[in-house]
């Protein structure tokens, strides 16, 4: 079998930088070398390009230490379909190394909003995950909320609040009024819980819409649900959906899954099955396939929910591009459904190579 590039992208302008570093590097450790060659390129915070040498280790990309290769090269993936790849500059000028497929192990903004989507698109290279509307609409929870309604698809009670109308006693009265108290206040378009804060009463609203805003210009109020916070891995390509066989649960230790708890100091348990009834499990994992479906996703994502106590479920948020580091849920649940972590590599760059096809 030829072997084929993989352009790796990682870090980026966005407040995920550090997970991105570290999905990056569990891709480059587990990725089938005999099928890829991995291209491992490093965005920085400040949104410079630059092609590691084929040898860096992943430990290097995961700490950040990177940016100090003296082996680095200035790239640019080029938008130009005659390159097919990335420009890279030396002391001669810009020459192409061609690129098969691309792997954006980015999340947040400028990752898995779309933005990079649209490049790859424009490049004429597959790339794993979500196309670029499905990727903004997911991103933005308000429109994923508004589409998740009109499939018919269980989601908490919210509104929408910009800066420019922003006015807190006014939030308060609706608060009051729609949703109850306590309130969840979030970013609309940040992921991994970025910038997510729960307000008990008035007094709270103000600061956690300060941390909200601090994010993005537009944030959602939703309300409190109680129930299990568990999660479904998808994966597959428009014409077969296929939802994890089991569901995952977190039970954060400090009481909100934040980011860091999410990717950084292991502070949340994590169950495999999750501790709910088999019939609302299944119910969940259709639940899952038809948001996917709905939202016009491909590749995979992880759709997360709220299992009642009842026996019902509120769909929470879908992540397009979901952590892959070693604590991370979607390389879990495929695990536990025997797929391999270089196997569902292997299966996500065939989807990508399969849907530009």
């Amino acid at each position: 079998m030829e072997q084929k590039t993989v352009a790796v992208l990682f870090g980026g302008v966005s407040s995920e930088h550090e997970v991105s570093r570290l999905t990056a590097a569990s891709v480059l450790e587990n990725i089938d070398r005999q099928q890829w060659k991995p291209l491992p390129v490093g965005i920085t915070r400040e949104g410079r390009w630059f092609l590691c040498h084929e040898g860096i280790a992943p430990a290097a990309i995961a700490n950040g230490s990177w940016e100090g290769d003296p082996g680095l090269r200035h790239a640019i993936l080029s938008p130009d379909r005659e390159h097919h790849g990335l420009l890279l500059l030396d002391g001669a000028g810009w020459w192409c190394v061609r690129v098969d497929v691309i792997f954006p192990a980015l999340h947040g903004k400028n990752g898995e909003d779309g933005a990079v989507q649209g490049l790859a698109q424009l490049a004429g290279i597959p790339y794993v995950g979500c196309g670029i509307a499905s990727s903004a609409v997911c991103m933005d929870k308000a429109l994923t909320k508004t589409i998740l309604t009109a499939a018919g698809i269980p989601n908490a009670a919210w509104f929408p609040v910009v800066r420019e109308d922003r006015q807190d006693g006014a939030i308060a009265a609706a608060v009051d009024q729609r949703l109850g108290w306590p309130v969840f206040v979030k970013p609309a378009r940040a992921g991994s819980s970025v910038g997510v804060s729960r307000a008990e009463d008035a007094a709270g609203l103000s600061a956690a819409l300060d941390t909200a805003f601090r994010e993005d210009g537009k944030v959602i109020l939703e309300e409190a649900i109680r129930g299990a916070e568990v999660e479904c891995a998808v994966l597959g390509n428009q014409g077969e959906i296929l939802p994890s066989p089991q569901l995952g649960e977190i039970v954060p230790k400090r009481g909100l899954y934040d980011y860091e708890g999410k990717y950084l100091d292991g502070s949340t348990d994590l169950y495999i099955p999750a501790r709910i009834p088999k019939e609302q499990t299944e119910a969940i994992r259709q639940a899952a396939a038809a948001a996917y479906r709905a939202l016009g996703c491909d590749g995979l994502a992880r759709v997360d929910f709220f299992a009642l106590p009842d026996g019902g479920y509120i769909l929470n948020e879908v992540n397009t591009l979901p952590g892959f580091t070693s604590i991370s849920m979607y390389p879990k649940l495929m695990t536990a459904a025997g797929m391999s972590y270089p196997e569902l590599l292997n299966r996500l760059l065939r989807l990508a190579m399969e849907r530009e096809g």
